[in-house]
């Protein structure tokens, strides 16, 4: 089981850019932590070995990698000199753009294959473009903006589903209880907006509730009903900053009967009501 006590990891501001991961701040991240931002990076030089999700891989020049934020993630160790370039966006940040449902149709492809490795031209545009990030954020210190930041996560978000479109998988063999979860998830990404019945989930896996809760409890560390919630709250909070609709409009597009259950269901799981929230810095 997971461990959900972890030290969590996140930023302060809205978008981080760079080139100045080397294996000297990689030492800092030998204890394992979960992830609050998202990162997205790419391996310029070295040989990397890093646990995510508690599945280790080999991370070696030109491989990109995307750290989604939830993951936990502990640096093993790394052979020679390492040096990566990311690009880092803050869960605030995340929260209010909504990146779930700009990218449900690769996401659980990538959660489920974090590290991909790259040709070697499609390695160099990718660093083309960190660099050129990197040269703005230097020379006009204040140009990312929140509209500006948005522009540029679905612009990588495009460049992931390209990638991983053009790629031929070869998946693990993965244990029944994996496999659930695996396909748990990706129907909740398909379905959150719509249903929150733990039923309907069973019923699409030909399992039974319970079988289905004792499992995703076993691999994840949380209930089903969490991961689910994770999924609802995480659209409502990106409506609520990202878009003009109304309290009542948000809750109708998340298949709440009335805008008082929804406004109940919110503050349960995030500790403040909708409003309060979108008023919120």
């Amino acid at each position: 089981m997971l461990r959900t006590d972890l030290p969590q990891f996140d930023i302060s501001e809205d978008i981080i850019v760079g080139t100045d991961i080397t294996e000297d701040i990689l030492t800092f991240y030998k204890q394992p932590f979960r992830l609050k931002a998202g990162i997205f990076a790419l391996c310029l030089e070295g040989d990397i070995h890093a646990s995510i999700k508690m599945t280790n891989y080999h991370i070696r020049k030109n491989d990109f990698v995307s750290i989604l934020p939830g993951n936990i993630l502990q640096f093993l160790e790394q052979k020679g000199k390492a040096r990566l370039c990311f690009i880092a966006f803050s869960s605030k940040f995340l929260s209010q753009t909504n990146m779930v449902k700009s990218s449900a149709d690769f996401l659980p492809q990538v959660i489920e294959n974090p590290v991909i490795s790259l040709k070697q031209e499609s390695a160099d545009l990718a660093a083309e473009y960190f660099s050129l990030l990197i040269k703005t954020q230097e020379q006009v210190p204040d140009i990312f903006n929140t509209e500006i930041s948005k522009n540029i996560l679905l612009s990588i978000l495009q460049g992931i589903r390209y990638m991983y479109q053009k790629r031929s998988w070869n998946p693990p063999a993965l244990s029944r209880k994996e496999e659930i979860r695996k396909q748990f998830i990706s129907i909740v990404m398909q379905h959150y907006a719509k249903e929150r019945s733990i039923s309907f989930y069973a019923e699409q896996l030909n399992i039974t509730p319970q079988h289905l809760c004792t499992t995703i409890k076993q691999i994840t560390g949380l209930t089903a009903s969490d991961i689910i919630a994770r999924m609802v709250i995480l659209d409502a909070k990106a409506q609520l900053k990202s878009t003009d609709l109304t309290i009542q409009e948000i809750s109708y597009s998340l298949n709440f009967s009335n805008v008082s259950f929804f406004g109940k269901y919110f503050k349960r799981h995030v500790g403040m009501s909708p409003q309060a929230y979108r008023n919120s810095q």
